[in-house]
């Protein structure tokens, strides 16, 4: 006999399991297997559950959407599955592990804005929420109308007061001279930003140098002449 079959030889073999100890362990093992049959068992039923009321959303179509119930994420990945296969659309809302939720849709009427609004703000959605959600719209919408329409009538009475902007022919006196001739005066004098309120035209020379010139010299010679005829005239 060599050293390692001395060895091996001195060593004592394991202890042998208890019949307790077994019995123990068998009813472990069945205990896990009849949890894992329960789970599936359960799945089994929730599965079949969500494809009745699948089934029934599509045949009544009067529902605007199907809702179900807070729940984790297998069983919401079960119900997004069906959905899908049948055709339907799904969204989840709420917090995870603690109220999020799915809801199911057709694919010709998925829920609108306001709807996803709402609910991803942790509200409920219903038809009383629908309805003032609505009617909140009609609101905004008259009021939008009314400002339109106050903005229009501010455009139209700026518009007519530029028409008669002149200082002598403002709209106060489009009753003495008519309308058209206020409007017609007013254009001719409205203000001018180097010459006040009288056309820039009617201030301005429109001689030449040399014209003006021979106009000063002119003018200069008459007075000359008309100077000299008073003196004599003075001295006879």
């Amino acid at each position: 006999m060599d050293l390692l079959d001395s060895i091996l030889g001195s060593m004592q073999a394991p202890p042998a399991a208890s019949e307790a100890q077994k019995n123990a362990m068998k009813k472990q093992k069945e205990a896990m297997e009849r949890k894992k049959k329960e789970e599936k068992n359960m799945v089994n039923k929730f599965r079949k559950r969500v494809e009745e009321k699948v089934i029934n959303f599509i045949k009544e179509g009067s529902k605007a959407y199907l809702q179900f119930e807070p729940m984790d994420q297998m069983y919401r990945a079960i119900i997004r599955e069906i959905a899908e296969t049948a055709g339907l659309q799904v969204f989840s809302f709420g917090q995870e592990g603690i109220d999020r939720y799915a809801v199911v849709y057709t694919k010709e009427k998925g829920p609108s804005q306001d709807e996803l609004t709402v609910r991803r703000a942790g509200g409920i959605w219903d038809e009383e929420k629908a309805a003032e959600m609505a009617q909140k719209h009609v609101e905004m919408q008259k009021q939008a109308a009314l400002e339109s329409e106050e903005d229009k009538n501010r455009k139209r009475k700026h518009g007519k007061d530029n028409e008669l902007s002149g200082t002598f022919y403002k709209e106060k006196y489009a009753h003495l001279i008519g309308h058209d001739a206020a409007v017609k005066a007013a254009q001719k004098t409205n203000m001018n930003k180097s010459y006040g309120e009288v056309p820039s035209e009617n201030k301005k020379d429109q001689r030449s140098i040399e014209q003006t010139m021979a106009d000063i010299r002119a003018k200069k010679m008459k007075k000359a002449e008309s100077d000299k005829g008073n003196l004599e005239n003075v001295d006879t």
